[in-house]
């Protein structure tokens, strides 16, 4: 008999919620960066079982936080959306920082929103802490009521990974695998091509440009002498957004396209020619139109 199920990633914006998911799925399914807002889309993906015995698919969701704008209310619905759908839950916690308010509004709003699915807590970046902070972290997680089970962790060097995992594999319910052994995310091709040119956006760049970007890859097409074509279009809210991300005389925009070709060349397995564009589209954040096109639901 083998067991499946879908688990949800709960969590404040940048506490590290994108790099356990891909720790635990073992593959680079979301992108990852010190940006609050870095997720935007319920990203899943997928880990199965070498003997093909379990499958967890894993819902790496945007940060709860307060809807500002049509953006961050779809955000805000998907969180709530696929945490009610979850057969378990794993609240992410900063133990850098400790137990805050955010932290307890996204603890009442999961138990009020799936009381019956067990959540199990991740108590991340133990690295950085002292034994007594880390005791502390620990006592203070297990202290909320909704939490079950309280894993110390350190997804950026793997540490308490394995344990986590293998205790959420013990908790999917029976069930055939819900996607082919192979795969690791269901992402469609441009969205994920799309997020990784993004991510080496939010690594250049600083103030309100990382929050006012999005990016949209036009058409994905193989050459007959195997390379690649790309074209993808960054959207900006503002002239002056655009004038930035453009650099002077090209410099910022070459060096994203640079680092992003990297990345896309090893995610294809095959030499990448970019095309980026700098467009600007006033309020795009409030353009039901576009999000729906971005995919953003």
């Amino acid at each position: 008999m083998t067991r499946s199920g879908f688990i949800g990633l709960a969590g404040r914006p940048n506490v590290g919620k994108s790099t356990l998911a891909n720790a635990l799925v073992g593959s680079k399914v979301a992108i990852v960066s010190d940006r609050p807002q870095t997720t935007r889309r319920a990203v899943r993906g997928v880990a199965t079982a070498r003997d093909e015995s379990w499958q967890m698919v894993l819902t790496d969701l945007p940060g709860v936080q307060k809807p500002r704008d049509v953006l961050t209310e779809r955000m805000q619905r998907r969180v709530e959306r696929e945490l009610a759908e979850s057969d378990a839950i794993l609240f992410v916690l900063n133990g850098e920082q400790g137990i805050g308010p955010g932290d307890r509004f996204i603890a009442a709003m999961i138990e009020a929103g799936k009381p019956e699915a067990p959540v199990i807590c991740a108590v991340n970046k133990i690295d950085r802490l002292k034994r007594h902070e880390l005791v502390a972290a620990l006592a203070a997680a297990g202290e909320l009521e909704m939490v079950d089970e309280v894993f110390p962790i350190s997804a950026r060097r793997g540490t308490g990974v394995a344990e986590l995992r293998a205790r959420l594999a013990e908790l999917m319910p029976d069930g055939p695998l819900l996607y082919p052994a192979g795969e690791h995310s269901d992402l469609p091709s441009e969205i994920h091509l799309a997020e990784l040119i993004r991510e080496q956006v939010l690594r250049r760049t600083r103030e309100e440009i990382p929050h006012a970007v999005e990016v949209e890859v036009e058409s994905i097409d193989g050459r007959a002498d195997g390379i690649v074509e790309v074209r993808a279009d960054i959207w900006a809210e503002s002239l002056s957004q655009k004038k930035i991300l453009v650099g002077r005389g090209g410099r910022m925009i070459r060096e994203i396209g640079t680092a992003a070709r990297r990345e896309l060349e090893r995610e294809l397995g095959s030499k990448v020619f970019l095309d980026l564009r700098v467009r600007v589209r006033e309020h795009w954040r409030r353009d039901e139109s576009l999000l729906d096109r971005l995919g953003i639901d």
